[in-house]
């Protein structure tokens, strides 16, 4: 039994290496050679893209420098408008094609502020919601001003003028008019004083209607190096609702009163005596011992 495992052990063996040595694999003829990679063109392509996108990154990084060099951007701001820690500094003449939301506007301490356009220029204040609660615009031919009160203050803050839709207030000690016609008034005027420049005459006229003075304790006309003179197409009414009437001067000078009848004595002496009317009328009537005003009543009449 042995003996016949130890055989066919070794002739397995032997046929195994006769096989193993002289045994050649024959390998197909036709093989196919696949290659990695990117050829033909494809590779053109992809060549001509690249170049493209290389172009095209030149062209952008030199109008990005360009834009940079014509906008004037620095660290601090772009051109004349620099960044500062209070807000937005602008030098020299600028011009703004849409409208301009600011808080406050100043100019340099050397020099001052201009606004200036063909048209007009507009100043509008809104409220939250929006709305106009106030203008200001200025155009070729008028300044106009839209709010519930127009107001100029002094550099101390005391207002000077003052309009809204009651009444006007000028806060100024003297009101000064240099007109050469002066001033007109379509309705009336309350004041505690008026007068002229020193070298000039005070004229209060009224050309087609007529002119009164009211005071609640009095009026009082003073010339102190001249004359006043009262002009009327009709009548001239001196009026006191209580107290009297005074005329207190050297003389006093009625030239165009009516006189009374004269006698051929009393033409000599030149003297009469001033006799009034119940209504008021005043007239001369020829002096005498005794008065001789019921002589020439009928003038009254």
């Amino acid at each position: 039994m042995d003996l016949e495992m130890i055989t066919l052990s070794e002739m397995v063996r032997e046929q195994y290496t006769t096989t193993t040595e002289g045994t050649r694999i024959e390998r197909p003829e036709n093989q196919s050679v696949y290659k990695i990679g990117i050829y033909g063109w494809r590779k053109r392509c992809l060549y001509l893209f690249v170049l493209l996108l290389l172009i095209i990154l030149l062209v952008n990084f030199a109008l990005t420098i360009w834009i940079l060099k014509v906008m004037w951007f620095s660290p601090t701001g772009m051109g004349h408008l620099h960044v500062t820690e209070d807000g937005l500094r602008l030098e020299g003449e600028s011009e703004f094609l849409f409208p301009l939301y600011a808080k406050e506007i100043h100019s340099r301490v050397d020099s001052s502020l201009l606004l200036q356009s063909t048209q007009n220029v507009t100043v509008n204040a809104r409220n939250p919601e929006g709305e106009v609660t106030g203008r200001l615009k200025v155009g070729p031919q008028m300044v106009e001003v839209q709010s519930q009160q127009f107001q100029i203050n002094s550099k101390d803050s005391k207002p000077l003028f003052t309009v809204d839709e009651k009444a006007v207030v000028v806060g100024t000690d003297k009101l000064r008019v240099t007109g050469p016609e002066g001033a007109l008034f379509e309705h009336s005027v309350e004041t505690p004083l008026i007068k002229p420049d020193p070298i000039q005459d005070l004229r209060l006229e009224s050309p087609t209607r007529s002119l009164s003075m009211d005071a609640p304790k009095g009026v009082h006309i003073q010339a102190a190096a001249g004359k006043i003179e009262a002009l009327s197409q009709m009548d001239i009414v001196l009026h006191s609702s209580d107290g009297t009437l005074v005329l207190d001067a050297e003389t006093m000078c009625l030239p165009k009163l009516a006189q009374g009848t004269q006698g051929p004595a009393s033409s000599l002496q030149g003297l009469y005596e001033i006799c009034a009317c119940p209504d008021g009328k005043l007239y001369l009537s020829v002096a005498g011992v005794g008065t001789t005003c019921h002589e020439n009543s009928h003038i009254c009449l």
